[in-house]
């Protein structure tokens, strides 16, 4: 369905193949939440804690479950999974502007690079040697490609998004702002006069269907490359290191940091804040909490969690001092359970 000012309830139907209940013609021109919604939006309930605002809604049109249908007064459309028929409907009202396609005279493109003619670039873009630039790609304002960059078509570039040489970016991606790809791995060697760079010599291998976040950075492998799957989401100011290989439609929210030639699988999670320390590997399914540190290899599927949940700080500081004690508390307490055993025997 292509995108314009409002929708039958009707179309969203078909759209969303959901079961549709009320005025089949009834018009919505726009998105809001159940408590700011008007007659003109639709909004959604994802979480039955919000159920007590089907009540009070002005909604003009609700996306519910099958079991929260009875509860709405008015128009509704009934589905399996409302956040995902809401994440779908959204893009209809999406107000991401149209590029014109062709090359803006400020735009340097080296000779020898390939622009698809659909492709639209921006002020101040510069393109370098050997680039392809596929069908209906969008660069925005001063994008830089290194040498040897390819970009995948209907790929979109957000301003001042950076790609060093030798970084390919597959079809349907979204790369916002500051993103920096290919920058040079974190490899020094030490001797006796400081620190020796090691040449980063690998590249970027992006996957079809990716979102990266602003400000986040994915390092070049240092010898192969460093490879993010397809389907994989990366939140905003993320670390991810040289040679790391991260598997398809797995997420990851910001301020992670995963460190060089770790291995994540298909379909893992990663929440906020995180450290994963370098040379491991997660098995598919992996779901790590918020703030956590990963330091050894997981091969089974779930979720985990370290670090120490939210507590008053008084009680906190006690418990630190009774985790500095663990170690001399487990001695104690294995030598008191061989004296039970001792007694015990005799």
């Amino acid at each position: 369905m292509e995108k314009r000012g409002q929708y039958t309830l009707a179309e969203l139907a078909a759209l969303l193949q959901a079961d549709l209940k009320g005025d089949a013609a009834y018009t919505v021109s726009g998105l809001a939440s159940l408590e700011q919604a008007g007659p003109n939006h639709l909004a959604f309930l994802a979480n039955s804690r919000y159920a007590k605002q089907l009540a009070t809604t002005q909604a003009g049109v609700v996306i519910v479950a099958p079991e929260e249908a009875a509860l709405v007064q008015g128009n509704a459309l009934v589905i399996a999974n409302p956040y995902l028929a809401y994440a779908r409907v959204s893009q209809l009202f999406d107000a991401v502007s149209s590029v014109a396609p062709g090359v803006h005279p400020s735009a340097v493109v080296t000779e020898g690079a390939v622009i698809h003619p659909s492709a639209a670039i921006a002020a101040g873009v510069v393109v370098g040697a050997g680039c392809e630039i596929g069908e209906s790609v969008i660069l925005e304002a001063n994008v830089v490609l290194g040498e040897g960059c390819k970009i995948g078509a209907r790929t979109r570039l957000q301003a001042n998004v950076t790609c060093y040489h030798d970084v390919w970016i597959g079809d349907d991606c979204l790369i916002h702002s500051g993103a920096v790809l290919g920058a040079d791995g974190f490899g020094f060697a030490p001797s006796a006069d400081g620190w020796v760079k090691i040449a980063q010599l690998g590249g970027v291998r992006i996957g079809h269907r990716v979102e990266i976040g602003a400000c986040t950075t994915i390092d070049r492998g240092a010898l192969e490359h460093t490879e993010i799957g397809d389907g994989v989401i990366l939140d905003n100011q993320i670390q991810i290191a040289h040679n790391v290989k991260i598997g398809k439609n797995s997420a990851i929210a910001g301020c992670t940091a995963v460190a060089g030639s770790t291995k994540i699988g298909d379909r893992c999670t990663i929440a906020g804040a995180c450290g994963i320390t370098g040379h491991l590997e997660l098995a598919d399914g992996v779901h790590i909490t918020a703030m956590s540190l990963v330091t050894k290899s997981i091969t089974t599927p779930g979720a985990y969690s370290s670090g120490t949940g939210l507590m008053p700080s008084g009680q906190w500081k006690k418990n630190v001092v009774r985790f500095r004690q663990l170690d001399e508390l487990a001695r104690r307490l294995k030598s008191v359970e061989e004296q039970v055993k001792e007694i015990k025997g005799s």
